[in-house]
């Protein structure tokens, strides 16, 4: 049971930010909790102080309390802590009617119970309930993940990141054949070690294309491993960081730091290389050598802008990748990070899995206390000093004289940012030395913030008109903006990036993507300097990668699509806690499959599916056939003959987990095949939820798997109510037996008339 109250004389939309203050100031978020018994401690939030000393604060709590419990006597026994500095409270031994009795006092905000916290990781596993903790489940059965390989495509490497020590593992595996390469500033006998097993870096590509005058000092590079940019070591942390005790980003997220396999191996590949780049050749060459080494799963943070390359390009990673997966290693790759936009999603081969990011439930909120002495919680990591109290200027009526002649120093401004010339006019407000700005946007893109030297919040259009009425009914409008606070747990939702590309597939419409989302917001993981946060589908990447490598330990017999078809069939559509998961984009919407695939990630649960949407080499043939790829073009890529059927196979009918047709004329029937990896006798039964205007009908109404009978094939006859061309509804198809519940996702659009945009 939580007690909370508004005071009567304050707005709805006011009182949320300044709960939301008072429980970031005192340094933790307080969810619900049951309470049942008699004397628990509860928090009382008073909010602002009335009085400017701390005695006399401390005095109108025991006002308060006092004729609640009767006696001066017994409200000295009762409270706890008096919160008397920066904010009114105090915790207090309450019995669940006193609580409700106080909350209804007025200058009460909230009565919220007491509940044990413990200490935090950089959040993103607890998040995903992967608990190292856990007396059961996917770490406790592998070690710690002590025999995964995890091979990562990328900058580099900074070996004396904390990360990255080999404190308390076993013997490097005995499968593994890569190596470690010396060179400039990377000594392989003292930085490679028994989590750091392979480090390998590839120039000559790189050489070609500068002939031989890159200068690596200047780009701040090194040829070797080390990493000059610092996204390598971020990446490779999050896949498979050590633990490391008190990692924070100036205070914030502070905690105990670990990656998805805290015992698991990293084997560099560096092919990035400063301001240039990564050059696919050498991309290629990693590849290569990755499916020699002996990596557990290859990871790849990086791609091309859109449009999508079409998947045999031999210069492309695609290209690479399905070799990879041919031998039995799966590639996880990013989407990308030119999102919202549809048809912007990257790494489209249907052998790749391709990764979303998504928030989590953590911020950090930057408080902007207005000189009427309402609080305002902006978005950014805002980590500079407060700027205390100072003019609040509207950017729009800055005449471009008094931004040149400096009349804005030390002055907070706000800047609604609707097209690219106010973006600029903020640029320029920044370069002339303001104390801080406030951007306000329709759309809210907390990146704005990042690399700026000067503090930094993001508003959306709303709040920002609320700044904006203050600034033109005050006489003097005043400011203040404060450093971010770290939130935990509830009220934060968890949405798809921004910036996180979304499907349709532009090459293969068929084929959905992304597959799968994961964390990849604000992410907090070793750099050459400590540890920072980044956000990007780089970061969502390594989590996948790190869990796939981590399945294959428990799964040795699962191909990459068997394990594909694991993630994509157990991800939650919604939160962890059931709460749904919305899209940022032009409007906020809930997110569907071309937002996140088959749903958020669920590490738990990925190795128990009950069936999956397996695929071989002859299901790779069926789809390179149906994508009009020549004999020759697939001979060449297989390694041997090959001759397309006549006519050519239906891609709605490679056995993808998901059904997704772009272009339904009346109607269609899809078939698929499903293979138990649960226990023999299983009886699966469908669960449709259709697309609006849109009929499915399942056969068989029922699948049995017996001791002879690991496959099952079925059939979707699909038929649209549609009477126009029209956009893309959503839906879901789940087999089950009880026990598990297999879904896929199913996306249809009705085109009565083709190839009309």
């Amino acid at each position: 049971m939580r007690y909370c109250f508004l005071i009567s004389n304050t707005s709805s939309k006011a009182c949320p930010l300044v709960i939301s203050l008072v429980l970031i100031l005192n340094g933790v978020f307080i969810s619900a909790a049951q309470v049942n018994l008699l004397n628990k401690v509860h928090i009382v939030h008073l909010g602002a102080k009335k009085h400017d000393t701390p005695e006399l604060v401390t005095k109108s709590h025991y006002q308060i309390l006092e004729p609640i419990l009767g006696s001066k006597e017994a409200a000295q026994k009762s409270i706890v802590y008096n919160y008397r500095h920066g904010f009114s409270g105090f915790a207090a031994k309450l019995t669940a009617s006193q609580a409700k009795n106080l909350s209804a006092h007025p200058e009460v905000l909230c009565v919220i119970p007491s509940r044990t916290l413990r200490s935090k990781t950089t959040r993103t596993f607890d998040y995903l309930g992967l608990l190292p903790s856990s007396p059961k489940g996917l770490l406790h059965d592998t070690r710690l993940g002590s025999e995964a390989i995890i091979g990562i495509i990328d900058s580099g490497i900074w070996p004396e990141a904390e990360s990255f020590k080999d404190t308390g593992l076993g013997p490097i595996p005995q499968r593994w054949k890569g190596k470690c390469v010396s060179g400039d500033g990377f000594d392989a006998t003292k930085h490679c070690n028994k989590k750091l097993i392979g480090a390998e870096f590839y120039v000559d590509s790189l050489a070609a294309e500068t002939d031989g005058r890159y200068d690596f000092h200047a780009d701040n590079e090194y040829r070797s491993a080390r990493d000059g940019v610092g996204h390598g070591t971020h990446v490779s942390a999050i896949a498979a960081g050590s633990f490391v005790a008190n990692a924070s980003y100036k205070g914030l997220g502070g905690g105990a730091a670990r990656g998805v396999g805290p015992h698991a191996r990293i084997a560099m590949y560096k092919t990035c290389w400063g301001k240039l780049g990564c050059l696919t050749p050498d991309v290629l060459k990693a590849i290569d050598h990755s499916i020699r080494d002996g990596v557990d799963v290859i990871s790849i943070s990086i791609g091309a802008d859109a449009p999508a390359g079409f998947e045999i390009d031999t210069s492309d990673v695609s290209f690479g990748s399905f070799h990879a997966v041919m031998k039995g290693i799966p590639v996880v790759c990013s989407a990308g990070n030119e999102g919202p936009n549809a048809q912007t999603v990257d790494n489209i081969a249907p052998w790749i899995i391709t990764v979303a990011a998504t928030s989590m439930d953590r911020s950090f909120p930057v408080p902007i206390t207005l000189g009427n002495n309402i609080t305002i919680l902006g978005e950014g990591l805002n980590t500079f000093p407060e700027v205390g109290f100072t003019d609040l200027l509207l950017q729009a009526e800055l005449m471009e004289t008094s931004i040149a002649q400096g009349q804005i120093k030390g002055k907070i401004v706000l800047a609604f940012t609707p097209n690219n010339e106010a973006i600029q006019k903020a640029d320029r407000v920044l370069n002339a030395g303001c104390a801080g700005i406030i951007y306000a946007q329709s759309v809210v893109d907390p990146t704005v913030c990042s690399g700026l030297d000067v503090p930094c919040a993001v508003v959306d259009y709303e709040f920002g008109t609320d700044m904006l009425y203050y600034i033109e009914t005050t006489d003097v409008p005043l400011a203040k903006l404060s450093t971010s606070k770290t939130l935990v747990g509830r009220p934060v939702a968890s949405r798809v990036a921004r910036f996180s590309c979304r499907g349709p597939n532009s090459v293969s419409p068929a084929i959905l993507k992304p597959d799968i989302a994961a964390p990849g917001v604000n992410i907090l993981s070793a750099v050459p300097d400590g540890y920072k946060f980044m956000s990007g589908t780089s970061m969502s990447t390594p989590i996948v990668s790190g869990i796939v490598g981590i399945i294959r330990q428990t799964r040795p017999d699962w191909s990459p699509a068997a394990i594909r078809s694991a993630l994509v069939t157990t991800a939650w559509r919604t939160d962890p806690s059931g709460e749904p998961i919305f899209s940022e984009g032009a409007t906020r919407k809930l997110a569907d499959p071309f937002d996140y695939g088959g749903g958020l990630i669920n590490p738990e649960k990925v190795t128990d599916p009950g069936l999956v949407y397996d695929l071989g080499l002859d299901d790779y043939i069926h789809y390179l056939c149906s994508a009009d790829y020549s004999d020759n073009e697939i001979s060449q890529l297989i390694g041997k003959l090959n001759q397309c059927p006549s006519p050519r196979p239906s891609m709605l009918d490679f056995n993808m987990p998901s059904i997704t047709i772009p272009s339904l004329t009346g109607e269609v029937t899809v078939t698929r095949t499903v293979t138990n990896v649960g226990a023999a006798g299983s009886v699966y039964k469908p669960v449709v939820e259709p697309p609006f205007g849109i009929e499915l009908e399942v056969n068989p109404k029922t699948l049995v798997f017996d001791s002879n009978t690991t496959k099952n094939t079925f059939s979707v006859r699909v038929r649209s109510n549609h009477k126009v061309n029209g956009d893309f509804y959503f839906g879901s198809l789940c087999w089950t037996d009880g026990a598990h519940n297999v879904t896929i996702p199913v996306s249809i659009r009705t085109k009565i008339l083709r190839n009309y945009v």
